[in-house]
């Protein structure tokens, strides 16, 4: 099958080019430098120069499916930078890939989607979507989603698979920030990691992706989960574990954190500060509040069922 990725330089990207490159696949991925060429061919996959501001049809080419891994999912940023980066450059690659004529349109979404801040306890894909969420990445998370759904079409089906916490080898986010912050004695808790969560192993994610290809309903979501779920303390502390680290066992209450990180994010708007804040918003909504998921849909419809579990999945990255 051609195979068009975005974001194949990212952690979820990346992984998915090469696991579908090694299939069999024929994979062009998007490129937006020489470096990132590079990195593209040693996957398995040809570098396609494009970005999501200047992608068109020609740059799809005769791929049947278009598998949109790209987003800003930095913590801090420009103002309109989650906007420009996940509605309008979603908006692009869909126009590219519908122009283009390709069957099949695969977006990777989020849980963050239907988050306003609240606590979330077993939903499932009828949680309605927050397009008015107080954090940009949700809202445009939402809306990005908002988007896919309405280009769903007979002959261009469009669907989303939306992962928590995703984590595994290869992690160029979460764990490194994990590291960064445990190394230099910053690490807190806040509300002492007692947060449930549903998590999301690379390989599982990878494995759906696999599975979406072919199957799926044209316009629906689909949570994407590994077995179970944990504490944030209990995970966090096994991945930072996997570093041969421990983390401290200090805390802030998330009232606190909430407010720090408030203020954190005023100070730095108002006087221009380099760098990022502390502490944002939506790092202290994410540390504080349950977040559990039904991955029901996904196993009815796409047949999907973990390939690893999270004991496993800590094990191999210790042994890493």
């Amino acid at each position: 099958m051609n195979i068009f990725i975005t974001g194949a330089s990212g952690f979820v990207g990346g992984a998915s080019t090469r696991k579908l490159a090694a299939a069999g696949h024929k994979v062009r991925a998007m490129s937006r430098s020489e470096k990132s060429d590079a990195a593209i061919r040693a996957l398995g996959a040809e570098p396609v120069r494009c970005d999501l501001e200047s992608i068109n049809a020609a740059h799809i080419g005769d791929a049947a499916v278009v598998l949109h891994c790209a987003a800003f999912v930095e913590a801090w940023g420009p103002r309109d930078a989650w906007f420009k980066g996940n509605v309008i450059g979603t908006r692009n690659v869909l126009e590219a890939a519908r122009t283009a004529g390709a069957k099949r349109f695969i977006h990777i979404g989020t849980e963050a989607a239907i988050v306003r801040g609240q606590h979330i306890l077993d939903a499932d894909e009828t949680y309605p979507l927050a397009p008015t969420s107080p954090y940009p990445y949700c809202a445009t998370k939402a809306e990005a989603e908002t988007l896919v759904r309405a280009a769903n079409e007979p002959g261009f089906e469009t669907l989303i698979l939306r992962p928590r916490f995703i984590w595994g080898p290869g992690d160029t986010t979460l764990l490194p920030v994990i590291e960064t912050m445990a190394r230099s004695g910053q690490w807190t808790w806040i509300d002492h990691g007692r947060a449930r969560t549903s998590t999301t192993h690379i390989d599982n994610l990878v494995h759906a992706i696999e599975l979406a290809l072919t199957k799926g309903g044209g316009g629906h979501a689909y949570f994407i989960l590994d077995d179970g779920e944990c504490t944030m303390k209990e995970m966090i502390s096994g991945m930072a574990a996997s570093k041969g680290l421990s983390l401290p066992d200090k805390s802030l209450p998330a009232w606190l954190a909430d407010l720090v990180g408030a203020l954190s994010e005023f100070a730095w708007r108002t006087f221009n500060l380099a760098g990022a804040p502390p502490l944002t918003r939506h790092a202290a909504m994410v540390m504080s509040r349950h977040c559990v998921l039904n991955g029901e849909k996904a196993k009815r419809d796409l047949g999907y069922a973990p390939v690893i579990d999270v004991a496993r999945g800590l094990a191999e990255l210790r042994a890493d």
